[in-house]
């Protein structure tokens, strides 16, 4: 998750300030979203609401980067209270053993301008699988409270079998209740810790 390697600094207001640095996602103003297809006819959308990551962004050596993002699986939300009362059954994330869901990135690579490619581990019930999500640098700025702020958009496509997460229900036309393959979903805005004068 950065900016393109060719531009070394961004210009924001009056001042030129460097992608590079240390992060925290505002989750008031960013998703960590997912869709699963319902009954082979449409997608339900959902999404967690609790969570916190650090981040590091290195915009001269993307590959320097990292991110670790843990989320309280407990904060699902869909909408619709008896699908979240399932979803944090045992038939799928399991809270009462698996709290949080974690994921921690092991490579950082440039696909395109302001497009990266971020690969880690994401761990669901105690399983750990690696996954590619592709981000895009969306935008900077200086918010009216002085902070630095970087968006990005990131997509991925997983299947959920992969964490044991098997639960499904036959159709009786075919198919089943639950696609197996989730598209995962991503909204972040960063904001850029500041750096506290020494002494």
């Amino acid at each position: 998750m950065t900016t393109t390697d060719n531009v070394s600094q961004i210009q924001t207001d009056d001042a030129s300030v460097t992608l590079t640095g240390d992060y925290e996602i505002d989750p008031t103003h960013s998703r960590l979203g997912f869709a699963a297809k319902h009954a082979m006819v449409v997608n339900v959308r959902g999404e967690f609401k609790v969570y916190g990551g650090e981040v590091y962004l290195d915009e001269e050596n993307p590959s320097n980067s990292r991110i670790h993002l843990t989320i309280d699986a407990n904060s699902v939300d869909t909408g619709n209270k008896d699908r979240d009362a399932h979803l944090r059954n045992p038939d799928f994330f399991n809270v009462e053993v698996f709290p949080t869901i974690e994921f921690t990135s092991t490579k950082v690579e440039k696909a395109d301008d302001d497009v990266y490619t971020l690969i880690g581990d994401l761990v669901i019930n105690g399983k750990a699988n690696p996954v590619s999500v592709d981000f895009e640098l969306t935008g900077t700025a200086n918010d009216p409270w002085g902070n630095f702020r970087a968006g990005f958009e990131g997509k991925a496509t997983v299947n959920r079998r992969d964490w044991g997460l098997d639960f499904n229900v036959a159709l009786d036309k075919g198919g089943v209740l639950v696609g197996e393959k989730i598209k995962l979903e991503f909204d972040v805005s960063a904001v850029k810790r500041v750096e506290q004068p020494t002494a």
